[in-house]
């Protein structure tokens, strides 16, 4: 036990100096995890483990998935894909009060759950509305607060690459559980969003858009249908088992390139652009997790996952307070850490106690998403809160305001979904994937 909080201590604490000072994610798991090991183990055994597993850490073919995704999202984001998925989340919300800003919500569910990023939801689809919401005297800051808010429900609604990753660090929960266990708590997130939104929009008195008629909707519904194929694609391919996330995502990649090609809206001269896109977000990803898998084996070597669950453990053996504590502890952790390497750090740590508690991993791998999720909408990290200012043209203090209420529903949302559990389990134990 002492030697756990020895190791603890160095680990986490040098770990965030490091990031203080501002040493790439990465580089500070790195650093971090090496001076902790140097605590139980030699030097020579120490570089020699520590090369073995982030090389391991990579050597995974589901993490080709998540590579997939990544370029499939990054043609979609340049190839067109966005403007026809805004147009029919304009027909599904037109005739709402502020139908502009439901708009939004709609768009980032649709081509979040295309593409499985936030970040280019926020880009794709806030750069279409932030204008047309602007010309309709939206006010701007409003305008930038739904599109952040609006923007991690593509993370829950599949395929997500952050499902798959923690699939991987979780020891292998089911893929296919995982994505559709996200579906009911992703369309919640969305409608949390949409209730602040309606409320605002009856304060101010936002218009709603004019009717369309039935001849428009029909070309708007036919322009989309073929993106919106995509999703029935991968993941009925998927979960019928036709096959695995990794190749359905290169089927992702294939099919949205081949879409974008016919829409015309992608030329080939992009190409080189996406390709550099990907590679860069590649090389960040596999780091990260090249990274964490030295600090999970220096945590497992030293027993920190076992001595922090006793500890929690001490406190309450409550369903209700553990899940609590673990609650506040990852929204904390999302407000400074990215979605990512906080997925692969914690949930080591935290999926034991969960899975001790009796909490089926899936729910669990839900919940850290969601949780995370609203930690990069945001400060003083949110990569959804910077992408989000950028493209509404609002500094983040302007933001903040209007974001606050969007930030208190959905963490009332995020209670809703972890204390019932059904909410993410009904449709894995439906389809008998659980």
């Amino acid at each position: 036990m002492e030697a756990a909080l020895q190791v603890g201590l160095l680990l986490f604490v040098s770990f965030f100096i490091l990031l203080f000072i501002g040493v790439p994610i990465p580089v500070s798991i790195g650093i971090a995890s090496l001076l902790a090991a140097l605590l139980v183990l030699p030097i020579d055994i120490v570089l020699f483990t520590a090369a073995q597993k982030m090389v391991g850490g990579i050597n995974s073919f589901a993490l080709l998935a998540v590579i997939f995704f990544i370029l499939s999202g990054s043609i979609m984001n340049n190839g067109g894909i966005a403007l026809r998925l805004v147009n029919l989340a304009k027909l599904i919300s037109g005739r709402l009060p502020g139908s502009l800003a439901h708009t939004n919500v709609v768009g980032n569910m649709l081509f979040g759950s295309i593409s499985g990023s936030a970040v280019a939801s926020a880009a794709a689809i806030g750069s279409i509305m932030a204008p047309l919401q602007a010309k309709e005297g939206y006010n701007k800051a409003y305008s930038a607060a739904v599109n952040i808010a609006s923007a991690p429900v593509g993370l829950l609604i599949p395929p997500s690459g952050v499902f798959i990753l923690y699939s991987l660090v979780s020891g292998g929960t089911s893929i296919s559980a995982l994505f559709m266990a996200g579906y009911i708590p992703g369309f919640l997130m969305g409608i949390a969003v949409m209730i602040v939104a309606y409320y605002i929009a009856k304060k101010e008195n936002y218009p709603v858009s004019p009717r369309v008629s039935f001849k428009e909707a029909m070309k708007i519904i036919l322009d989309a249908i073929p993106s919106l194929l995509l999703i029935v694609i991968v993941i009925g391919g998927i979960v019928a088992g036709i096959f695995t996330a990794t190749e359905g995502a290169a089927v992702a990649v294939l099919y949205s390139f081949i879409l974008s090609l016919i829409y015309r809206s992608l030329r080939l001269r992009d190409i080189p652009k996406i390709l550099r896109e990907t590679i860069v977000m590649t090389g960040i990803v596999l780091f990260l997790v090249g990274a964490s898998s030295i600090m999970s084996w220096v945590m497992t070597i030293a027993g920190i996952p076992a001595a922090l669950s006793n500890a929690i453990l001490a406190i309450s053996d409550n369903y209700f307070v553990v899940m609590f504590i673990m609650t506040v502890v990852l929204l904390i952790i999302g407000t400074f850490m990215d979605l990512t390497p906080a997925v692969l750090i914690f949930t080591p740590i935290f999926l034991p106690i969960a899975v001790q508690l009796g909490i089926d991993p899936v729910h669990f791998g839900v919940l850290m998403v969601f949780n995370l999720g609203i930690g990069i909408m945001t400060p003083p990290v949110g990569s959804c809160l910077f992408i989000g200012c950028s493209v509404g043209r609002v500094s983040i203090e302007e933001v903040i305001k209007p974001l606050l209420l969007f930030f208190i529903t959905l963490i009332i949302t995020l209670f809703l979904v972890t204390y019932i559990p059904q909410i993410s389990l009904f449709i894995p134990r439906l389809l008998g994937l659980i």
